[in-house]
């Protein structure tokens, strides 16, 4: 087979990162548009609150278990998809799903459709993540990877920041009235049309090689689990690391708004800006010091050398997520922007492992499962996670503390968890764990 041709291939023949910068920003193109339209709402919410008559814990459920549901039931058949299939035909599709519940929240009648709404993006979106990584694995060699991905995740890093700058720009744009709509919903309306222009450059992107397979592109269901099995301890702490990272992250992405609003005193068009800049500042040299930190890593030339950078962002984590409870809008920001600049490295660290120390035919299932676990645990436990401990403290008016409780219990699991899979990583993507 051609495929298993290209496995084989000498090493001169395997592209390089110069050659692959185009479709590489293609990818990113695609990520930026995906995650700002995901996590727009979330800019937004207080719109949708005041018409819909939403409390916090319906806007814990539309945002976090909206997207965690369809993610666990979604996201390991996307990964098998992924490992088995043309991966920029499937890239295309899932930017169709994530463009049509965008649209779908801009006439969302009621709290049912809207909840279904965000599913679609949040299926849409993380699916095509795990494409994204996949293609950007095969677009250059295994040690140039972490700046392959590196530019994969700026895209996705710049999605986040645009979920607050150009959410929050459409929102004072149409703050009059825009398209007979509430300003919320014609926001969510703009960002559809965008998605459209911005997923045009995937129709030029081609499907590459796929490289470094163990048991094959057509292995049964039954080899692949027993890939999966011998891997069990170094898959599971690098699990818990980084969901417990997500966990931290959602938290903070769906409830820093609030707490703006409600604490600080400010509204959408006012933080929208900075906090973009922020988020975006963050994301891009998150992105940038986890892909360097990455190959630095792999050179090192020691066992699970790859997560040292994860480890360090993860510890820095910890302090950063006293940022409800900074007191000062300057403070806010700057503990704010080290826990996204925390996350990012250890998301791209994190991505990039599965891509040098997994085999091809499981990076697919393996990316998706992470995105399955992290979509339950990290955007369905935790934001309801904040609420609950807010009621246990008194109420919705000690969101900012209870915002900070979670960040820093799940910041410090994710040190420990990283540090156990360091010790239990494999040689290589076709070697076994120790």
């Amino acid at each position: 087979m051609t495929l298993h041709a290209a496995d084989q291939a000498p090493p001169r023949l395997e592209p390089g990162l110069g050659r692959s910068l185009l479709p590489l920003f293609a990818l990113a193109l695609s990520m930026m548009i995906g995650f700002t339209v995901m996590g727009s709402f979330a800019t937004v919410q207080e719109g949708a609150k005041a018409e819909l008559g939403l409390s916090d814990t319906l806007l814990a459920l539309i945002q976090g278990v909206g997207a965690a549901v369809p993610l666990v039931l979604f996201s390991i058949p996307i990964g098998i998809l992924v490992d088995r299939f043309n991966r920029v035909r499937l890239l295309l599709a899932l930017a169709m799903l994530w463009t049509a519940g965008t649209l779908l929240t801009a006439y969302a009648p009621g709290t049912g459709t809207l909840f279904a709404a965000r599913m679609m993006t949040g299926i849409g979106t993380t699916g095509a993540l795990t494409a994204a990584l996949s293609l950007g694995a095969d677009l250059c060699r295994p040690d140039q990877r972490g700046r392959a991905m590196l530019i994969v995740s700026l895209g996705k890093a710049a999605g986040q920041a645009g979920a607050f700058a150009l959410a929050g720009l459409l929102f004072g744009l149409f703050a009059g009235g825009g398209f007979g709509l509430l300003p919320w919903r014609a926001t969510h309306l703009g960002l559809a049309g965008i998605a459209l222009v911005l997923i045009v450059p995937v129709l030029f992107l081609r499907e590459p090689p796929r490289r470094e397979m163990a048991a094959g592109l057509r292995a049964p269901m039954g080899v692949l689990a027993g890939e999966l099995w011998v891997r069990r301890r170094f898959l599971l702490p690098l699990f818990i690391g980084q969901v417990s990272v997500v966990m931290a992250d959602a938290a903070a992405g769906i409830w820093a708004a609030p707490v703006l609003t409600r604490v600080y005193r400010q509204t959408p068009d006012a933080f929208a800006g900075w906090m973009g800049a922020l988020i975006l500042a963050a994301g891009i040299g998150g992105a940038i010091l986890g892909g360097l930190a990455a190959d630095w890593g792999q050179k090192s030339g020691r066992r699970g050398g790859v997560l040292s950078g994860a480890i360090i962002a993860a510890a820095i984590g910890i302090p950063a997520a006293f940022f409800p409870i900074a007191g000062s809008i300057p403070l806010f920001a700057a503990a704010l922007g080290t826990l996204v600049l925390a996350g990012t490295i250890t998301g791209l660290i994190t991505s990039v492992t599965l891509t040098v120390l997994i085999p091809n035919e499981l990076r697919g299932l393996c990316i998706g499962a992470f995105i399955a676990v992290a979509g339950l645990i990290g955007f369905g436990l935790a934001p309801t996670l904040v609420t609950l401990v807010a009621r246990m403290l008194g109420g919705e008016a000690q969101l900012a503390p209870a915002l900070t409780i979670v960040g820093v219990v799940t910041s410090t699991c994710s040190v420990f968890a990283f540090l156990l899979a360091m010790r239990a990583a494999p040689l290589s993507a076709i070697d076994e764990p120790i």
